[in-house]
């Protein structure tokens, strides 16, 4: 095998290249992180934070930081002939299933700060001014043409992942399509420091093409304004060019933008990449899929893109067969092209003044139940199914401290659960998986009946969580757990045999 310089090179740090870092970093594995850009990219834009990706950033050891960088959505208050109209983006609440339960507004500087801050602790940080000019691939590695302020260099590594955006050098040098639609509207995006509002409200004028919205960006002394904007105009994106925007579309002399620390015009796609692999190259995030801002989805997308390409990634690089990698393109390239279905229609009611959300934005329904690390029973048609996300629940520990399977899954192991299992059925210890029984001398308790009940579980079953959270398989036979981590990972089944290891009396008198 060619002798490489690192296992991973990571192009483009935002959201989704950090994501990967951290995964890999905790992991082990050696990476270069690079971006053209000269620092760290300052604006809002993508600030909300859905359910799914605040579990992902738990797992992460980020989440207590990134819900003190921000906050909850603020209630919506509408300006109408009839004077102003508040409305709240909350409904529902928390279940054991479901810790996380509403988006969060955080802006997105303020979450990859979180994110570096993470990858600082584990010993690493991004690369900027560096350029990715080029590279080729062999059967081995992938040799990648790097400027840096200190001159051109060469690095090999045996995979080279595609975070750069949008516009993505890595999908344009592989000669990836990147099909989807122009949505036929262009937008204002900036963050300004406004007087003449008050920071309690998100608030909303207008409709349709006349709309405007200053939306407080809370860890911040600014709101992020949007507006849509005519295609065929300069846009003055000062201070003043703002101030006069909110004029027009407000009537109100009141509301000054004092300050813009960050402003783009854009015009809105959705597009799709035609495929997420090519040999040693990957693509994850927005060079795979670009997004309308509505409903908060592509910062989510591009996040969990890169938390189920990490831990895939490292089990290769570990001995796990090389037809792992095709599993990534085949889960998420499937949802990015549901959640790009689910921008648009929300962007169309939008331009109607409509911004209900459903529970759709969430993420917590999107899973992988098609997938060939799915392993289906046709026997089971209740219950979590493989594919599904794994639900959390409440449980105690046999020592009698309150945790969660939440709690039990975080690390990068996978999780195997015998649910009422008699005591001694647990299989020997294996590397890379923990096990958990839950019965006669098991390690922990089933606070509540919430495992039963949210899993769907019956005595003498398991369920094979995966290290990105989703289940793998729920049996009540072991062997199909020992040829599945055989298949997948080439992980053997465990060397001494299944028995009771528990001292009897005769040993211990």
């Amino acid at each position: 095998m060619t002798e490489t310089d690192v296992d991973v090179i990571i192009c483009g740090s935002g959201a989704a290249g950090e994501t990967l870092a951290i995964d890999l970093a905790r992991r082990g594995v050696s990476f270069l992180l690079i971006d053209k850009a000269a620092h760290p990219f300052v604006g809002s834009r993508g600030k909300g934070i859905q359910p799914r990706t605040q579990e992902v950033f738990e797992d992460l050891g980020v989440i207590d930081k990134i819900v003190a960088s921000g906050g909850e959505y603020p209630l919506q208050r509408v300006y109408t002939d009839d004077g102003p109209v508040d409305t709240t983006m909350a409904t529902g609440g928390p279940t054991p299933a479901e810790p996380y339960w509403m988006a969060l507004l955080v802006p997105q500087f303020l979450t990859e700060r979180r994110l570096r801050e993470r990858l600082a602790e584990l010993g690493h940080a991004p690369h900027y001014d560096h350029e990715l000019v080029g590279f080729a691939q062999d059967e081995d590695s992938v040799s990648a043409r790097i400027l840096t302020p200190d001159g051109a260099r060469t690095v090999r590594a045996r995979y080279l992942v595609g975070a750069d955006g949008g516009s993505s050098f890595v999908r344009k040098s592989l000669g990836v399509a990147f099909d989807g639609v122009t949505l036929g509207v262009r937008a204002v995006v900036a963050d300004v420091v406004a007087e003449g509002v008050s920071f309690d409200a998100w608030h909303r004028w207008g409709r349709g093409s006349d709309q405007i919205m200053l939306c407080p960006l809370y860890g911040t002394e600014m709101f992020q304004l949007q507006a849509p904007v005519p295609f065929d105009v300069d846009v003055d994106l000062s201070a003043r060019g703002l101030t006069e925007l909110v004029r027009e579309r407000t009537g109100r002399d009141d509301v000054l933008i004092r300050s813009v620390s960050w402003a783009s015009a854009y015009e809105m796609n959705a597009r799709l990449a035609g495929a997420y692999q090519a040999g040693r190259v990957f693509l994850t995030g927005d060079a795979a899929h670009v997004h309308p801002p509505t409903g908060g989805q592509g910062l989510n997308t591009s996040v969990q893109d890169a938390y189920n390409l990490g831990w895939k990634l490292a089990a290769v690089l570990a001995g796990a067969p090389d037809r792992l990698l095709a599993s990534y393109e085949r889960e998420r390239r499937p949802i990015a092209e549901a959640v790009l279905g689910l921008s648009k229609r929300l962007l169309e009611g939008a331009k109607n003044g409509d911004t209900r959300r459903d529970r759709d934005v969430s993420q917590l329904d999107l899973g992988y139940r098609d997938s060939p690390l799915s392993h289906t029973d046709p026997r089971r048609t209740t219950g979590v199914l493989a594919g599904d996300r794994a639900p959390d629940a409440p449980v105690t520990g046999a020592g009698g401290l309150p945790t969660r399977l939440f709690s039990l899954f975080t690390g990068t192991h996978w999780t195997l659960i015998g649910y009422d299992v008699p005591a001694g059925e647990a299989p020997a210890a294996r590397r890379g998986v923990r096990v958990h029984t839950i019965g006669e001398r098991g390690d922990i308790v089933d606070t509540g009946r919430h495992v039963r009940d949210g899993y769907g579980l019956a005595s003498g079953q398991w369920v094979l969580v995966r290290p990105d959270g989703y289940v793998a398989a729920v049996t009540a036979d072991l062997d199909v757990v020992d040829a599945y981590l055989e298949t997948h990972l080439n992980i053997g089944a465990p060397a001494s045999p299944r028995r009771d290891t528990t001292p009897t009396a005769a040993m211990t008198a």
